[in-house]
């Protein structure tokens, strides 16, 4: 079963290979281009064997232990350093350091929020925004569910395919010419979600930078202005704005719109006219992982609510989290909300790594998904430009694959990474203190890849 469950990780292992093959063979393309406008991707780092872990030196906790000490005295973080360190096969506690004190996580809380939901409801769900009939007589009602990557215009060629308001739309059309409809209204429904829109911890600044909206049932783009900019500014009411868009879509689909969109209630038993789906929950979960998308990471927490009977809310995604935690048996886990924007959120390292430990078990493939979203060093996500090779932990480059976190004194990160033997280890890093940085935790994670530690 051990051997079973390092397979699962080592399968995260490909799509390294893939990326740093691919890398070298664009090598000398990427050097003839402006060095300020292309970020230099993982070719730089060489090409590292991938060995099954059962098949590579073991790891001697102490030389281990001696290997970190450097980087963590020199990062000049004092007490609030936590961290837990095993190995993916065997689970032998390799390193600890105050790894069962909860403390605030930041966005590794989406580790969380994805084994949450993937248990909850399941990888292949997915989350639909519908157009029903309205209460009076020539109005419809545009109904949002959480689908927070809801966009207005298709894109047959993006990756995972997104729900359009432009398919919606063409879809409605096409029922009220069927009906012998040709003008209608448009109300818009965001009762689905309950509570407050900002969770416990929140900051209003969170959304002035363009971190998060405020959370909505129904929005565009995560309520972005500019789609295609993760830090874009947010929209003032996401619901009006998708649904000024779908009237706008309804239009051009040669249905006259009279008026503007107004908030309705949609009847439980409302006449169902069109629906559209979002990528699948596992997709989901990758690309809140990869990207660390809090919006996504708060729609999630809401269906592992609505899933388990509770309030689609912050506080209802908690207990319901909370819930999860317990029939898995993870201990260490107490959250407000699902992204890790709120201070209030007290996770362990421990619980971090064992969470990861889970999702590699193949006795739970739904769970696979919290794994194959991590970013990778100097390739993907959110690591896509950390472990550079002016830096000291361009030896994480292509081996170290993990979630970020990071909050004003606050950095973490927990994922997977190869030792120089090729031993693949499970850790978890988080620093709560003034002088937390992503860099310091960067050359943690480095030296766990340089170790030849057997």
């Amino acid at each position: 079963m051990r051997h079973d469950r390092v397979w699962a990780l080592l399968t995260l292992a490909l799509l390294n290979v893939f990326v740093l093959t691919t890398g070298l063979v664009a090598r000398d393309v990427i050097a003839a281009r402006p060095p300020e406008t292309v970020p230099f991707p993982v070719a730089d780092a060489e090409t590292v064997p991938l060995p099954a872990a059962a098949d590579a030196a073991t790891v001697d906790p102490a030389r281990l232990a001696d290997k970190l000490d450097d980087p963590m005295a020199l990062s000049g973080i004092g007490e609030g350093l936590s961290a837990y360190v095993v190995d993916a096969e065997t689970h032998q506690e390799l390193y600890a350091r105050d790894e069962s004190t909860g403390v605030v996580p930041a966005s590794t809380t989406k580790v969380v929020t994805a084994v949450a939901v993937l248990h909850s409801v399941g990888p292949d769900a997915r989350i639909t925004t519908e157009v029903v009939q309205g209460a009076a007589p020539g109005e419809v009602v545009l109904v949002g569910a959480g689908d927070t990557t809801l966009t207005e215009t298709a894109d047959p060629d993006r990756y995972p395919r997104l729900a359009s308001l432009e398919e919606l739309a063409a879809d409605t059309a096409d029922a009220l010419e069927a009906a012998g409809v040709t003008s209608v209204r448009v109300g818009y429904d965001d009762s689905a979600y309950s509570g407050e829109a900002l969770a416990p911890g929140w900051k209003q600044g969170y959304i002035d930078e363009g971190s998060t909206a405020a959370v909505h049932a129904l929005m565009l783009d995560g309520g972005r202005i500019d789609r295609d900019d993760k830090y874009s500014s947010r929209v003032d009411d996401p619901p009006l704005a998708a649904a000024e868009a779908f009237a706008r879509q309804l239009s051009r689909a040669g249905v006259t719109v009279e008026g503007t969109p107004r908030p309705a209630e949609a009847a439980d038993d409302a006449a169902l006219l069109a629906d559209a789906a979002s990528p699948t929950i596992s997709a989901l979960v990758e690309w809140m992982m990869t990207h660390s998308e809090n919006n996504i990471a708060e729609a999630l927490a809401r269906q592992t609510a609505l899933a388990r009977g509770m309030e689609p809310s912050f506080g209802g995604g908690a207990e319901a989290t909370h819930a999860v935690m317990a029939e898995l048996g993870v201990e260490g886990v107490r959250v407000s909300d699902g992204s890790g924007l709120s201070v209030e959120n007290r996770i362990s390292a421990e619980a971090l790594v064992e969470l990861l430990l889970l999702a590699s078990d193949p006795e739970r493939p739904e769970l696979y998904s919290t794994l194959s979203g991590l970013p990778t060093a100097r390739a993907t996500g959110s690591l896509a430009y950390r472990y550079t090779p002016d830096g000291g932990a361009a030896a994480g480059a292509g081996v170290v694959r993990a979630k970020t976190g990071t909050l004003n004194g606050v950095s973490a990160l927990t994922g997977t990474a190869y030792d120089a033997d090729g031993r693949l280890l499970v850790f978890a890093f988080v620093a709560n203190d003034p002088a937390a940085t992503g860099t310091a935790l960067d050359l943690f994670a480095a030296a766990l890849a340089e170790c030849g530690c057997s």
